[in-house]
């Protein structure tokens, strides 16, 4: 099993930065992809950016393209989102999954998820 957990989240005003952190119970396996998702209030959780653990394969939303980042720090096994630039229509709340295979911007194919942190910016 894999588990995530979350940190980083906070109220920001827009045009601020934020990182998020995704710190997983182990280290992931050469063969997992992890990534970033949202979800704002009425609304379905929506793909934001993912990599191959080891490297390679990065995707990120149009609406993000250009404002984050993603990356990791494998001797913590944490997954990082670095956010600038953000906008009102960024708060939600941001949740870290994993999967084994190429990363891919569908919810349903990530087995592992997090808790989720609350981002919030203030216009």
């Amino acid at each position: 099993q894999l588990q995530l957990v979350e940190s980083g989240g906070g109220l920001v005003q827009a045009g601020g930065s934020l990182r998020l952190s995704c710190v997983a119970s182990r280290r992931p396996y050469s063969s997992h992809s992890m990534g970033w998702f949202r979800q704002a209030p009425g609304k379905e959780r929506e793909f934001v950016a993912a990599r191959r653990w080891n490297g390679g394969g990065e995707k990120y939303a149009d609406a993000v393209m250009g404002r984050f980042s993603i990356s990791r720090d494998s001797d913590t096994s944490t997954l990082y989102l670095e956010m600038s630039s953000l906008k009102p229509e960024d708060t939600a709340i941001y949740y870290c999954a994993a999967r084994v295979g190429s990363p891919t911007t569908w919810a349903s194919d990530y087995g592992y998820w997090g808790q989720g942190t609350q981002v919030t910016v203030s216009s």
